[in-house]
């Protein structure tokens, strides 16, 4: 007589949806009675100029679009090349490939978008999208290595440009402080609200049919990429930038040659090091030992928390007990090295994990418009793209060098 082992897949409870959702909700909708930053019933409406509540829409809807195709490649990505037959050590390679692109090409894109504006920039990120998607979707073996490339250094844009941008129309526009630093944290929230629309669009996508899933997920590319060139196009107008010797001067003048952005510097270094190491290892920590968990519902969650987070942000920047920035980024930095600390010397069960990992996100959620705010107190607007894709050149390194002493191990 045999015996039949029944094995059970570990997924969240419905519940932590819940209250995620619920937490948001009631974080931001009392947080007009609390902050001073928002003394009437709209996050959108406390301008002091009636041409930037326009502007901040329209840009965190233009924002919110390229979120979502940043988020649409990183979930149909593991997919796309088991699609084509991609190997595991081939996986390895093409990850070295994007970060080095990431490193020796994607720093210096902040200093260009400095240079000729961050208008023509943001229009390289979706060219670049639309390349990818378009040549996916006429090719029936396309180049991995290309668009892997290719899609590298658009994530690279994405972490500059768009935050440079609003900062130099704030600064136009002659905005408070404190409307720039709401502007940062819904940044933060709808970049992680588009990252699981992201993944909701790549899997309708591939259960369209799973065989073609591919086509489908470039042609939502394409579309996606033509709408973000006309909104950039026809959007906004830039004025003109400095001059190279002058920005060269000033980019050694004020970056260089003061100890506090470096310490920025270091401080977005560990995060986006920490935050790459993390969406590498999370899925096998989770697989462990043969343990079965549904990845596809705990993604969501993750970024749910990092949204919670950032809502946090205005409540004790700006709340009835405000905080220092610089506290608010100690204890969250102390909170992330904890968190890893316990998943790294101890194991754990997937409940644990999965609340640990939730904290993880949520300590991101408050840390991004924490160090973006801190920025606007340091850099100079014209020097800050340079100054942010100088930062990621450390986390790229640091992740490079972690992958190739993996493969050499293998």
């Amino acid at each position: 007589m045999g015996v039949t082992i029944e094995s059970s897949v570990w997924e969240p409870s419905p519940f932590l949806y819940i209250f995620i959702f619920l937490s948001c909700f009631f974080s931001i909708f009392l947080l007009p009675s609390k902050s001073s930053s928002s003394s009437s019933s709209s996050l959108f409406d406390h301008s002091n100029s009636s041409s930037f509540i326009p502007f901040q829409r329209n840009f965190l809807l233009l924002f919110s679009l390229a979120s979502v195709m940043e988020g649409l490649w990183s979930v149909f990505g593991e997919y796309e090349l088991v699609y084509y037959g991609v190997a595991k050590e081939q996986m390895m390679l093409l990850l070295c490939a994007g970060f080095s692109a990431a490193l020796f090409v994607g720093s210096f894109l902040g200093m260009i978008s400095d240079l000729i504006g961050q208008k023509k920039v943001c229009l390289i990120f979706f060219i670049l999208h639309l390349f990818v998607g378009v040549w996916k979707s006429i090719t029936a073996h396309p180049s991995v290595w290309v668009a892997n490339i290719c899609l590298s250094l658009a994530s690279s844009i994405f972490s500059f440009n768009f935050e440079t941008w609003v900062a130099i129309e704030h600064e136009k526009q002659g905005q408070r402080q404190d409307i720039l630093s709401d502007t940062f944290w819904l940044m933060t929230f709808f970049e992680s609200a588009s990252l699981i629309g992201g993944q909701v669009l790549a899997n309708w996508l591939v259960g369209i049919d799973v065989k073609k899933g591919v086509v489908p997920s470039s042609t939502a590319s394409v579309f996606l990429s033509i709408l973000g060139i006309i909104c950039v196009s026809r959007g906004w107008t830039e004025n003109p930038k400095m001059a190279f010797d002058d920005y060269r001067t000033s980019f050694f003048t004020y970056i260089f040659g003061d100890k506090r952005i470096w310490l920025l510097v270091l401080a977005q270094a560990c995060l986006q090091f920490s935050i790459a190491l993390f969406w590498i290892l999370w899925a096998p920590t989770l697989v462990a030992d043969g343990r079965e968990v549904h990845l596809g519902l705990i993604f969501p969650s993750l970024l749910g928390a990092r949204m919670l987070g950032s809502t946090v942000f205005p409540w004790l920047i700006s709340g009835p007990s405000s905080f220092r920035t610089e506290d608010c980024l100690l204890y969250a930095f102390v909170v992330l090295g904890f968190v890893f600390s316990i998943i790294a010397y101890d194991y754990q069960e997937i409940g644990i994990l999965v609340a640990l990992f939730c904290l993880f996100h949520a300590c991101v959620g408050l840390i991004l418009p924490s160090l973006a705010r801190l920025r606007t107190m340091y850099v100079p607007n014209e020097l800050r793209g340079g100054m942010i894709s100088l930062s990621l050149a450390p986390a790229n390194a640091a992740i490079l060098l972690f992958l190739l002493l993996v493969r050499v191990s293998d």
